[in-house]
């Protein structure tokens, strides 16, 4: 029996995992549906992409129609009605075409949540009657006729140029159409007296056909002007038809200065991504049919059970090693070693396995790039080419979710502050469209992101300057700080250079969040630039936050954990060598000043006594390079990550526990936080010198 829901939501299959393989797919077909627009765009005549787009709002409406969602059903039935009249030639795809069904495709993904959370508020009256528009309205024959008049103008980037920052001063770009008299006897010079009186009431870009080809033996009838004015369109017709003779009639529509974008290529190939060239449906379908989806508390619990077995698998080495050390010259263990060393392949395989389940393709991720950059390419009127490269690099899907409000900051902040007006790159001697390129790979047991652009770069003087205003730094130390320190004051919580505010990014402010987070995930975050030239941000994180590989050390009679990954030498060194510097212990490391923690003092307990010799483990974290005095190296072991209760609350320098093979728990040391938490004072090279 039919389940009505209060919100309006007809739900004919009430059962989670119905609901559930509903959304999933929904997820698929918006991802999909986003893809093709943005590949319409580029290619608006490709009957193929017409088709996958008219396949995926009739895969929706069935879906919807299934689950009783009837406003999706409704929704996706208007837009199968519209993709079909521009399947069969009767809606020609233009700017307008292409933003209402970006449009529809926000509204979809609104109403998607808004099932999800059972709480239906969306009105959908307003895209409706969008589409209607579209569909039966006289309106749409005027507005395609504009847009066909106005793509007559090829302009080169000069001509570019010059409409966008006429039309930034408030003045008029309209194409005037002139239509002759058909007796009018002498056209080519008529057309000329047209251009040369236009001239006199602004300045006339381009003509169509282009008057300066003609000849006298061309028999034109109508010809387009683009003419940059102060005067608007009345004005502008009474005085063409006041002085004019032989003119049948005289019309000027405002130019839209999106073509320009769209003759330049604004949002740069998208296709140039590997993941968005045209894919074979068959091949798409084939890949389809060999997965299967899997709940993500699933693959959790096969992690947690996996995690457990390799602490076990650590146990059985551990005991097997001691038994040997007690009976080394009996042979009787052979056996029980062999079989350790089986158990340990098989559960390192299985291990192996089971993170690969858990990663995915970063495409993911990716893919909503496209769509983000187009819509900041045409709010800023900025020309912007986006590359991407890497999309089937994979990372576990709890590390992809937590690096997407980073990625999409990071990009924002290219497009708003490092990419250049084009007037502006167009006067340094750079190509008006700027470039942004986002690049993925792994890098031994690592995964690398890059985000660059060919900006401005960052002023390090503005920099240095910004973060003194705001009492980020203190003078004397901003005197001590090289080019790489300075960069890393944009992490600093407040930092900002921007004296304005911005829709698109603020005021620049939220790079200390994208640190936080980078941080959390355990994973560091880079930056290089160079002024005038552009930035580049390099994130490096682990493949996966389940397992590590730690080194296991020991601070007075307690064994801690470090990831190997934040581990850059290790080295001895006579306590003698020990210097200090502002309080704080140093050495000095092939010319480079180290500072020195105890954590002995952190945890109250008395430093050991008697050693000439210290073990110094390096640690970095981004630039930051420090020294952590420790008692014992234990060595390294693969540790399965706990999390620890939340009842114990957050700890500044521990990120998790581990279980060691004798059945013991280790805390992991957070390298980020102990840096924090230690408050290490700058220590200069010079002062030693």
């Amino acid at each position: 029996m039919r389940n009505i829901d209060r919100q309006g939501v007809y739900k004919l299959y009430d059962t989670p995992e119905f609901i559930r393989a509903f959304l999933d797919e929904v997820d698929e077909q918006l991802q999909l549906f986003e893809e093709n627009i943005l590949k319409l765009e580029q290619n608006v005549n490709d009957d193929e992409i017409i088709k996958t787009l008219f396949r995926v709002a009739h895969t929706l409406k069935g879906s919807s129609a299934a689950v009783g969602f009837e406003k999706m059903k409704i929704l996706t039935h208007e837009m199968e009605d519209m993709l079909d009249k521009i399947r069969s030639g009767k809606i020609k795809v233009i700017k307008q075409v292409i933003d209402l069904l970006f449009k529809c495709l926000d509204e979809l993904k609104t109403l998607k949540e808004e099932f999800s959370n059972g709480d239906m508020k969306t009105d959908i009256t307003l895209i409706l009657s969008e589409l209607h528009k579209y569909i039966s309205n006289d309106q749409l024959l005027k507005e395609t006729m504009n847009a066909e008049t106005n793509k007559k103008f090829n302009l080169d980037l000069e001509q570019q140029i010059q409409v966008q920052q006429a039309a930034a001063s408030g003045l008029n770009v309209f194409v005037c159409e002139v239509k002759l008299k058909k007796d009018c006897a002498m056209k080519t010079v008529r057309a000329f007296l047209i251009l040369n009186f236009l001239n006199q009431l602004g300045t006339v870009i381009k003509s169509e056909p282009d008057i300066t080809d003609m000849n006298d033996n061309i028999d034109v009838e109508s010809i387009s002007y683009l003419l940059i004015t102060e005067f608007n369109k009345k004005e502008l017709k009474i005085k063409v038809l006041d002085r004019m003779l032989e003119i049948e009639s005289f019309n000027a529509d405002l130019f839209d200065l999106n073509l320009i974008h769209s003759q330049s290529d604004n949002v740069g190939n998208m296709t140039k991504s590997n993941g968005y060239e045209g894919q074979n449906t068959n091949e798409t379908k084939n890949k389809a049919n060999q997965t299967v989806r899997v709940d993500i508390g699933r693959l959790e619990k096969m992690m947690e059970m996996v995690g457990e077995l390799v602490i076990e698998k650590s146990r059985i080495t551990q005991i097997v090693s001691l038994l040997h050390e007690r009976y080394n010259s009996d042979n009787s263990f052979e056996d029980l070693e062999e079989i350790s060393n089986q158990i340990s392949r098989i559960t390192n395989e299985l291990q192996e396995l089971v993170l690969k389940v858990r990663m995915l393709p970063i495409k993911q991720l990716f893919s909503r790039i496209p769509r983000l950059v187009r819509d900041l390419a045409n709010s800023l009127h900025k020309e912007i080419e986006l590359v991407i490269e890497g999309e089937d690099t994979e990372l576990d899907k709890t590390i992809i979710e937590d690096l997407a409000d980073p990625l999409i900051h990071l990009i924002r902040n290219a497009a708003d502050h490092g990419i250049e007006a084009p007037d502006e790159r167009l006067k340094a001697g750079k190509n008006p469209k700027g470039n942004i390129k986002v690049n993925a790979y792994h890098q031994e047991n690592q995964f690398i992101l890059i985000v660059q652009d060919d900006g401005r770069g960052i002023n390090l003087n503005k920099v240095k300057e910004a973060a003194l205003e705001k009492g980020i730094i203190s003078r004397q130390d901003s005197d001590l700080l090289n080019d790489k320190e300075i960069l890393e004051l944009i992490f600093k919580p407040g930092f900002s250079t921007s004296q304005s505010i911005s829709d698109i990014s603020g005021r620049g402010v939220g790079m200390d969040i994208v640190h936080n987070n980078i941080n959390k995930l355990n994973g560091v975050i880079e930056v290089e630039t160079k002024e005038s030239e552009g930035t580049k941000f390099i994130i490096k994180l682990p493949l996966t936050l389940a397992i590590l590989n730690g080194l296991l050390i020991r601070i007075n009679n307690e064994i801690y954990a470090i990831p190997v990954s934040n581990v850059i030498e290790i080295v001895r060194l006579n306590e003698k060598e020990i210097k200090k510097v502002k309080k704080q212990d140093v050495v000095i490391i092939r010319e480079r000043t180290i500072s020195l923690i105890w954590l002995h003092d952190y945890f109250k307990v008395p430093r050991k006594r008697g050693n000439k010799n210290i073990i110094i483990v390096i640690l970095g974290v981004a630039e930051k390079r420090f020294g952590l005095v420790v008692d014992e190296l234990i060595g390294n072991q693969e540790i399965v990550v706990k999390n620890f209760s939340s009842y114990i609350g957050k700890l500044d320098i521990f990120s998790g526990a581990t279980i060691l093979g004798d059945g013991n728990v280790a805390c992991i040391l957070d390298v980020a936080g102990i840096v924090k938490t230690t408050a290490l004072k700058k220590i200069c090279d010079k002062e030693f010198v």
